[in-house]
């Protein structure tokens, strides 16, 4: 594990953004992140904390959802690439993977996986490493490519959608709760394929995550958001035995398991912020 990572050179900076939906509705407050090359890092914090809207802010699909970022930066390869669309800074090399997998439903897998390419423009022949390469860390989509993408499970979506986005070449994939609505064998073996594209192909990773404990074990490095501001980030060994992290994130403490809801919320913040 690189528990130094934030010391290497950084791919993404996020800088202070804020982020306004509707033009009232405030979500994130400031929010400032790093991604170093060949890194693995984790967004983490419950359900509302902001971490889909950092991922969209960072990728510019707010837009669609009449959000926009209003103070702050985002820089990608010390470039701002704020008036980029989303499909030109795929090409750039960042790309998202959304929540709740998404895929076209009425496609076959291979189809499905074919379209992560569409941006790219090095020839049919690059396609086809790169669904080799696809079919080689997710073997039982080579065995479900004919399949329509629809009738196949969870996890098999959520192969899909991850292999989907490799094909189109990334440098930094940006995975939206890649755990959610799965059993933890797959869990595991989503991570774990997640670790071997980091390490083997040298994809750089921000993934946005509410199963603190996984993503901490697969990380380098991590930031825990709540209402929309940071409260706490570090290497992800440091984190994992923190005391506060421990009792409100894993659900340990010094007393032993501890439930979430039994401690205040306002206890945490004054503790975090002050």
């Amino acid at each position: 594990m690189l528990d130094d990572a934030k010391t290497e050179s950084n791919l993404l900076e996020v800088n202070n953004i804020e982020v306004i939906y509707n033009h009232v509705i405030l979500v994130l407050k400031g929010v400032s992140l790093s991604v170093p090359k060949g890194g693995i890092t984790a967004l983490l914090g419950g359900n509302g904390a902001g971490k889909t809207t950092t991922l969209k802010a960072i990728s510019n699909l707010l837009h669609s959802e009449r959000g926009e970022v209003t103070k702050g930066t985002v820089v990608y390869r010390n470039q701002p690439v704020a008036d980029l669309n989303p499909a030109e800074l795929v090409k750039r090399g960042v790309i998202q993977v959304m929540e709740g997998r998404h895929c076209f439903e009425h496609l076959t897998v291979e189809e499905n996986l074919l379209t992560g390419a569409y941006t790219r423009s090095d020839g049919k022949a690059a396609t086809t490493a790169a669904l080799d390469l696809v079919y080689t860390y997710f073997p039982r989509l080579k065995e479900r490519r004919k399949s329509q993408a629809g009738y196949t499970s969870g996890g098999e979506q959520q192969m899909v959608a991850i292999g989907r986005a490799l094909m189109s070449n990334p440098e930094t994939v940006l995975l939206d709760e890649p755990s959610m609505g799965l059993a933890p064998q797959l869990v595991e073996e989503i991570f774990g394929i997640v670790k071997d594209l980091n390490e083997k192909e040298g994809v750089s990773f921000l993934l946005a995550e509410q199963n603190t404990n996984v993503a901490l074990r697969f990380a380098h490095y991590g930031y825990i958001l709540e209402s929309g501001r940071v409260v706490m980030d570090g290497p992800a060994a440091e984190l994992r035995e923190n005391p506060d992290v421990k009792e409100f994130y894993l659900g340990l403490s010094d007393e032993g398991r501890k439930s979430f809801r039994d401690v205040r919320s306002y206890r945490r913040r004054k503790r975090w912020l002050s």
